[in-house]
């Protein structure tokens, strides 16, 4: 069975040049790399939200709004952004934990000798722990006990009651 139509094949595309794969390459790894950087970020915004979260924000790249392809280097730009803003979340919230450490470790002095910390407060918030309370040294028995040199440390629940305005 022989016509005279020939068969029709799909086009054959040539092979994409070697600058083509290399910045495709360049754009995946660039992508990678700005979607680690997110995950470390938004882990360290959530790190820290009891206590109010971190404030985070990332430049817009420059160039007409809405959706739109970035070039190599508005994505080297993003990236670089992105690793300034989390390392910086970081350190943040390392400062945070060792402010935390400081007032545990003053907290365990002040039950262990309350004399020597008298009127000192430390607000469960400084502690890292949720609520309201404030531990804090006072007299024991009021005059007679600071007269008299007996101190103790209470926590107190420091929550306003409702409706108390």
């Amino acid at each position: 069975m022989h016509s005279g139509m020939s068969q029709v094949h799909a086009p054959v595309r040539p092979p994409a040049a070697p600058a083509e794969l290399d910045e495709h390459a360049a754009r995946a790894l660039l992508r990678a790399q700005v979607a680690r950087l997110e995950r470390r970020l938004s882990a360290a915004v959530a790190a820290s939200m009891p206590d109010g979260g971190l404030k985070t924000s990332v430049p817009r790249p420059a160039g007409p709004g809405g959706p739109r392809l970035l070039s190599l280097g508005e994505l080297e730009v993003l990236r670089d952004a992105l690793a300034g803003r989390a390392a910086e979340a970081e350190r943040a919230l390392a400062e945070r934990e060792r402010e935390r450490e400081d007032a545990r470790v003053r907290l365990e002095r002040m039950l262990l000798a309350p004399g020597e910390h008298r009127r000192v407060r430390i607000t469960q918030r400084e502690l890292g722990e949720g609520g309201c309370g404030v531990w804090h040294v006072r007299p024991r028995l009021g005059l007679v006990g600071m007269l008299m040199g007996w101190w103790q440390v209470k926590l107190s629940s420091g929550c306003p009651l409702p409706g108390s305005r």
